[in-house]
């Protein structure tokens, strides 16, 4: 099966899963130019990227994709995202806002962000705790160069993506609970990868990340 078949195949099994408008991204990190021009030949062309440097390449290559940043973000990096994506969905701490807001002032410009969620709390996972999010958003809200637009989070690896539910259902709680608050700028809920997505479309999300199960 081709590439454009497997987003294909993706995107017809979302629609059966829900009503709501999802985004899937692409992410590129194992895939090469020829693998990634035959979704963007055909109008696809919103790509997740995990590092700056792959990003810095990619962009060049394809100057009107999209590109959303979905990997952990040093802030000697953040320079290399403004700018250059639609999406940060990997904002887990105060310097790194900060390093956005400023980096985006200068450029004039506003950068759109997740924060990430270490819902299960694992140790080899970066992101916030569920409940240190509201004070987090609290503070962001302060930075007019940034605005947060939702949450994301990685489940841990499992076999059975039922394992993960719980993961999803509680980001999907916390939108909710934080929306509740006054937050409404909250909407997205970037979650759910190749393994577990169907799970997580169930659970809410808005934003799916695939990429073996589209680069194969």
């Amino acid at each position: 099966m081709s590439i454009l078949n497997n987003y294909q195949k993706i995107l017809q099994e979302t629609a059966k899963l829900t009503s709501r408008k999802v985004k899937i991204v692409p992410v590129t990190k194992y895939a090469d130019v020829e693998q990634m021009n035959e979704l963007y030949t055909k109008g696809i062309a919103t790509f997740g990227e995990s590092r700056t440097e792959s990003l810095k390449i990619k962009e060049n290559t394809f100057p009107n994709a999209r590109w959303h940043f979905i990997g952990h973000l040093q802030s000697r990096k953040v320079k290399d995202c403004i700018g250059k994506v639609q999406l940060i969905h990997s904002i887990d701490r105060w310097k790194i806002a900060k390093e956005i807001d400023k980096r985006s002032y200068r450029q004039g410009i506003i950068t759109e962000g997740l924060v990430q969620v270490n819902v299960a709390k694992e140790e080899s996972k970066h992101g916030l705790y569920v409940e240190e999010v509201r004070e987090f958003i609290e503070s962001c809200s302060e930075l007019s160069n940034l605005k947060l637009t939702g949450l994301m989070t990685m489940a841990p690896i499992c076999d059975n993506p039922e394992d993960v539910r719980y993961v999803f259902r509680n980001l999907h709680d916390l939108k909710q609970q934080l929306n509740k608050y006054g937050f409404t700028n909250i909407v997205d809920l970037s979650m759910g990868m190749t393994k577990d997505y169907q799970v997580a479309l169930e659970e809410g999300a808005t934003i799916i990340r695939i990429g073996s199960k589209i680069f194969n």
